[in-house]
């Protein structure tokens, strides 16, 4: 996977996709967006701003809520997989506490990466005025 990426003027800066798994700052791609890791027990700790260029991760108050609809979907997306999977492996089993104990585990183990990658989504795809700036690498 390439790690860096040439701009128009030759300049390399770090991948778009590769930053947004890594949860870097989607302004610089050099900070971190969170303070922990995803699974720490820590908890799910956002920084206020880029610990490396001083981007304010929240646009305007209560921008996060949109986060959760975009958890919500990725949530719905991935219990129906599930469910389908969970159907067809046990071969058409109809026990719903089979059911209801795969999706709420599961739902559980995923809700640190649906949180936190709720809010990369939303700030590097879905804010339509937010774009990478090469000069906050260097800062």
């Amino acid at each position: 996977m390439k790690t860096l990426s040439l701009d128009k003027t030759g300049m390399a800066h770090p991948s778009e996709i590769k930053s947004a798994v890594h949860a870097k700052c989607p302004k610089c791609r050099t900070g971190n967006m969170f303070a922990n890791g995803m699974y720490s027990f820590g908890g799910q700790k956002m920084h206020n701003q880029c610990p490396h260029c001083g981007f304010h991760f929240e646009i305007e108050p209560g921008y996060f809520y949109v986060a959760m609809f975009i958890s919500y979907a990725m949530n719905v997306a991935e219990m129906v997989t599930l469910a389908v999977a969970t159907y067809i492996l046990t071969g058409n089993l109809e026990s719903p506490w089979l059911y209801i104990s795969i999706l709420l585990s599961v739902a559980l183990i995923l809700a640190p990466f649906n949180f936190r990658f709720s809010r990369v989504i939303l700030l590097y795809w879905l804010t339509p005025n937010l774009h990478f700036d090469p000069n906050r690498m260097n800062r």
